[in-house]
């Protein structure tokens, strides 16, 4: 099946969102960015709610979530989606609910939190690895922690889920054999 192509444009702004690509059974990468990288989450208690409404609409979707990072002001996800179509639907119940939980949570009734997200299809087992530790490396990358041993202790990733599934030596050679390569957008 051909893949759908979706540029929307954002309400209020006059930037376009980037262009979404809808795919049935194929594995995305997602960063979502706060409004001008304003740090929203900056709280242990905020990041917990995020990753609960994260759960909560990944259960609702059916999304296989294979890595997450939260930090202040964006997420990063690596996961598989059945249905393309759902890919707008999942980030915006996500993007939805945390706004709305936040603004409750901060007295803020009606402040637009999220920015926009950026997708993209996962083409291969090497580019999985790449993002999967791209992902992993993130709270080193924006120094939430000093080294990649202490992303262990950072309970916003899913990187010591891994560790505890699969093991050290397993997540060391994801590493070793697919070094991290920076996926940054300008200015991110």
């Amino acid at each position: 099946m051909r893949p759908t192509i979706n540029k929307t444009k954002m309400p209020n702004t006059k930037d376009f969102h980037p262009p979404h690509i809808y795919q049935d059974g194929s594995l995305y990468f997602i960063a979502a960015k706060t409004i001008e990288g304003e740090r929203y989450f900056n709280s242990d208690d905020k990041k917990n709610m995020l990753l609960e409404v994260l759960k909560k609409a990944s259960k609702k979707f059916g999304i296989l979530l294979y890595a997450w990072v939260i930090l202040d002001n964006h997420y990063h996800l690596l996961f598989e989606l059945s249905e393309g179509k759902d890919l707008w639907k999942f980030i915006k119940n996500i993007n939805d609910n945390s706004s709305r939980i936040l603004n409750e949570f901060d007295g803020r009734k009606g402040r637009s939190v999220w920015y926009q997200y950026w997708d993209y299809c996962i083409r291969n087992e090497k580019d999985f690895f790449l993002h999967f530790n791209y992902i992993h490396h993130n709270p080193v990358k924006h120094k939430y922690v000093s080294s990649q041993d202490e992303v262990l202790d950072y309970k916003f990733c899913s990187y010591g889920r891994w560790v505890e599934k699969k093991g050290g030596e397993w997540t060391a050679d994801c590493f070793e054999r697919y070094p991290i390569k920076d996926f940054t957008v300008e200015g991110d």
